[in-house]
């Protein structure tokens, strides 16, 4: 909000990075990020892009609807059952974007 400049160790300290890159392994380091973000189920992930996306332009009670929203149509989903139970059993999980 001030406009100063920060360095990454900041952003990360602060909240704003999840991570910081040793210096030249930046896209490794986002690889390895994504391949992370796409063990999850497809469905969640792009409800959750979704909710942060659109979130960003509404009001918190609008913002906390949305989500609630989005979660009532996870909910309905296979995945969101295999997902539980995969936890449940201690298991990886087996998306089937459904």
């Amino acid at each position: 909000l001030t406009g100063e400049m920060i360095d990454a160790q900041e952003a990360y300290r602060i909240g704003l990075a999840n991570k910081v890159a040793p210096r030249g392994e930046a896209l490794s380091t986002a690889r390895a990020l994504m391949e992370t973000i796409l063990r999850n189920g497809p469905i969640a992930v792009g409800l959750a892009i979704e909710c942060a996306t659109r979130g960003m332009e509404m009001s918190v009670d609008d913002g906390l609807a949305l989500e609630s929203n989005l979660f009532g149509l996870l909910a309905s989903t296979e995945d969101m059952r295999e997902g539980m139970k995969a936890f449940l059993d201690k298991r990886p999980a087996e998306f089937r974007n459904r």
